[in-house]
Parts: structure tokens; sequence; C-alpha cells
């Protein structure tokens, strides 16, 4: 009799319509604890002397954000195609921004960097400070000595222009 009940139940599953199957969510998700932890073990893996460290969080196809911890004053630089938006997340520091890259020297096609910015603005930055940094436009990261800052960072393609 259980065989029976088996059998009929299979064979009601088989003749039912098959639902389609929702697209799986193709969204990356870190929560705030992921990032607090990620920050804290790349600042235990920073090597005496090291100013900068840059570890990926979360990914959607070739979109990335980042956690980047800076130790210290960083190269002028440029991304010449990508803007960047950033959100502060621990510690504190400076960001200079505008102006004209002196001595620039292409690194890689995404990257432009230079000894110094003439006539940009500073800002101070903080935790839960945002900010959007333009394609092609210079920008540098200070900390105080003893310091360091943390920061969520994610590059964006620039758009094409409007025909």
């Amino acid at each position: 009799m259980r065989g029976l009940a088996t059998i009929q139940l299979l064979g009601l599953a088989l003749a039912m319509p098959l639902r389609a199957q929702a697209p799986s969510d193709p969204t990356s998700f870190a929560a705030a604890a992921d990032v607090q932890v990620l920050v804290t073990q790349m600042s235990k893996d920073m090597k005496p002397g090291q100013i900068f460290s840059w570890k990926r969080l979360v990914q959607a196809g070739t979109s990335v954000a980042a956690v980047e911890i800076w130790r210290g004053a960083g190269k002028p630089a440029v991304h010449p195609a990508q803007a960047e938006y950033v959100v502060v997340v621990a510690g504190k520091g400076s960001m200079v921004s505008g102006g004209t890259l002196v001595d620039s020297k292409m690194t890689n096609p995404n990257l432009v960097e230079g000894s110094r910015i003439e006539g940009g603005t500073t800002r101070t930055l903080a935790p839960g400070d945002v900010f959007l940094v333009p394609a092609g436009v210079p920008h540098w990261f200070d900390v105080p000595a003893g310091g360091s800052l943390a920061l969520l960072g994610t590059k964006l393609p620039n758009p094409a222009p409007a025909q």
C-alpha cells in the first residue's frame, strides 16, 4: 500500500505543470558587520610602513566596491575614464580634489599619478562622509601621522557623451 501511495504521488508530481523559476538575484551584498570585519582584518595584515591596502568587498560583473585603507599620504591620481564614488567608513584624513595634476605619468590605462596637485580643494574626511570624484579629476588622500582612513570605494565607468 505504501509503495502504491508513493507511485501515485510521483505520478501527480509529474503531471503538474512546472512553474517558471524566478531568475536568481544578481545583487552582491555585504552587511555593515562584513565591512567592519574586512577593515579590521586588512588593518591587522598591513605591514609596518605600508601606507595603502585595497581589497574587493562586493562585485557585480566588472563593477567592484572595494575597501581601501590609507595610513599616510598617497600619490595624487586621476582615473581618466572612471568616476570614483566613496564613503568614509572609519578613521580620519583629508582629500584634495580638483586643480591640476603636476608631473603626471600613466601607471596603467585606468590610473595617472603625479607629484602634487596645484589649485585643488582640501576637505577634511570623517566616517559617514560621501563624495564622488568625476572621471579625469585629480584627487589625493592624506592621513595624520599614526592614523588611518578606511574608505569604501566604487569605480564607475565614465558614460559616453550624449549624441
